[in-house]
C-alpha cells in the first residue's frame, strides 16, 4: 500500500461550471476527513478515516478509481459514523488491479466537498487460499475433546493461523483460533457427540475449504486424563496417583505430592518424577492400558509393575508407550502405578500437552495392575 499526495487547490475562477471537482466553493466548505486509509482484506478493500475536528455532522462520499483509469468516480455515501471513527466496505473489486481511494465531506446545504489531502493506493491479490488442513483427528477425553491435524497448510508462504469449527443441527459455529495443529476443546460435555472440521486462512484473510469432518463423544474414565508442560502452565502440569473418583489427580506441578510432572524441551516431552518417587527407565510399547474381556486378540498391556530397576530421573515420555512408577501411597508405603502416554501436542495456544490412561494398584507392594490376559506385558 501506497499514499499518494492529493493536492487540493481549487477556486472559483479556474472551475466555474465543473460539477465533479473535489471541492465545490459558493457556499460552507466542510472540514476535511483526517487520517484516511484503505487496506485490502478477504477479497474486500477497507476504507477508513477520522472526523476532523471542526466536523458538524456532515456526511461524507468515497470516491475510487482504478490505477489505469484517468478520473474517480463516487462509489458510496456514509452518513454515520461511530465514535469520531468512519468506515466503508468495497466488495466491488476485481484481482490483480489496483485502486486508489480518497473520501471527502460534503456539506448538506451548499453541496460543497473538502477532500482528504491524499489518496490510498490498494493492490487487490487473488484470492488464493492456503491448502485445506489434513488427517483431522478428533480425541473423546472426560468433558473434553482433543483436536490434531497435519502441518499442509504451512507450506504457504503466506499461512497465518487456523480456525476450528463446531457443526450440530443449528448450523455450523466458529469455536476458535489457532496457530497450532491442535485445539482443546473444554467446553464439550460428557455423553454429546461433537463434529468438528478445520480451515487454514491466509494472512490476507483467505480461508481455505473445510478439512472432513470428525466427530467424537466424551465419556468419563481413566483413559483420557491431562497435563501441560511445566513451563507453560505450572498448575496445571503435576498428576497424583488417586485412590478414589473423589479427589483429583491433577495437581501443581510443583506441588510436593506430586508423583511426577510434564517438562519439555527440544528433545521432547519428559515425565519428571516427584519427592521420594521412582519410575522405570525403560517404556513398555503397548495398544492399551489394560486388556480386559473382549480385547482385541492383538492386545498388549502393561499388566504387572517391574519389582526392581527404578530410578529417580527423568524418562523421555512417547506415545503409545506405557510407563511404570513406585510411590509413596496415602498410607506411606509404596505403590505401583502406570501411565500410558496416548499422545502428545500442543493446545490452541501452542502449550505442550500430554493425553494418557492411568491404573494405580491401592495394595502396597503389589506389582500386579490388571489380570494378565494372554498376550499382555510383563514387567521383569
Amino acid at each position: 500500500m501506497r499514499r499518494t499526495a492529493w493536492t487540493i487547490l481549487v477556486l472559483a475562477s479556474v472551475v466555474a461550471g465543473c460539477e465533479d471537482d473535489l471541492v465545490r466553493v459558493g457556499g460552507g466548505s466542510p472540514d476535511a476527513p483526517r487520517d484516511v486509509d484503505a487496506r485490502y482484506f478477504d477479497r474486500a478493500v477497507y476504507v477508513t478515516w477520522e472526523l476532523g475536528s471542526g466536523w458538524d455532522g456532515e456526511s461524507f462520499r468515497v470516491y475510487s478509481r482504478r490505477e489505469t483509469d484517468p478520473d474517480y468516480f463516487s462509489i458510496a455515501e456514509v452518513t454515520n459514523c461511530s465514535v469520531g471513527l468512519c468506515s466503508y466496505t468495497d466488495s466491488n473489486i476485481v484481482p490483480d488491479v489496483t485502486y486508489l481511494y480518497y473520501v471527502a465531506a460534503v456539506d448538506p446545504e451548499s453541496g460543497n466537498e473538502t477532500a482528504s489531502d491524499v489518496a490510498i493506493e490498494v493492490f487487490v491479490p487473488q484470492p488464493v487460499p492456503p491448502p485445506v488442513p489434513g488427517g483431522l483427528e478428533v480425541v473423546a477425553l472426560d468433558g473434553a475433546t482433543y483436536l490434531r491435524w497435519e502441518p499442509d497448510a504451512r507450506d504457504a508462504d503466506d499461512f497465518s493461523f487456523y480456525r476450528v469449527y463446531l457443526e450440530d443441527e443449528g448450523g455450523t459455529f466458529l469455536l476458535g483460533e489457532t496457530d497450532s495443529e491442535g485445539f482443546l476443546d473444554e467446553l464439550a460435555e460428557n455423553g454429546v457427540t461433537y463434529a468438528y472440521f478445520v480451515s487454514a486462512v491466509d494472512d490476507q484473510g483467505h480461508e481455505s475449504d473445510g478439512s472432513l469432518s470428525r466427530s467424537a463423544t466424551p465419556r468419563p474414565d481413566y483413559q483420557s486424563e491431562w497435563v501441560w508442560d511445566f513451563f507453560d502452565l505450572p498448575e496445571l502440569s503435576g498428576f497424583r496417583f488417586q485412590e478414589d473418583e473423589g479427589t483429583l489427580p491433577i495437581v501443581d506441578g510443583a506441588s510436593p505430592d506430586r508423583h511426577f510432572r510434564l517438562e519439555t524441551d527440544a528433545q521432547g516431552w519428559w515425565l519428571v518424577p516427584g519427592p521420594d518417587v521412582e519410575i522405570y527407565p525403560v517404556g513398555f510399547e503397548t495398544t492399551a492400558l489394560g486388556c480386559g474381556p473382549g480385547a482385541d486378540v492383538e492386545c498388549t498391556s502393561l499388566d504387572a509393575a517391574p519389582t526392581s530397576g527404578y530410578a529417580a530421573g527423568d524418562v523421555l515420555a512417547l506415545p503409545q508407550t506405557t510407563y511404570a512408577f513406585r510411590v509413596p501411597g496415602d498410607d506411606g508405603q509404596d505403590h505401583y502405578g502406570a501411565v500410558r502416554v496416548s499422545m502428545l501436542g500442543f493446545d490452541q495456544d501452542d502449550d505442550a500437552i500430554m493425553i494418557f490412561a492411568w491404573a494405580y494398584q491401592l495394595q502396597p507392594g503389589n506389582p500386579q495392575l490388571a489380570p494378565r490376559p494372554s498376550g499382555s506385558a510383563q514387567g521383569g
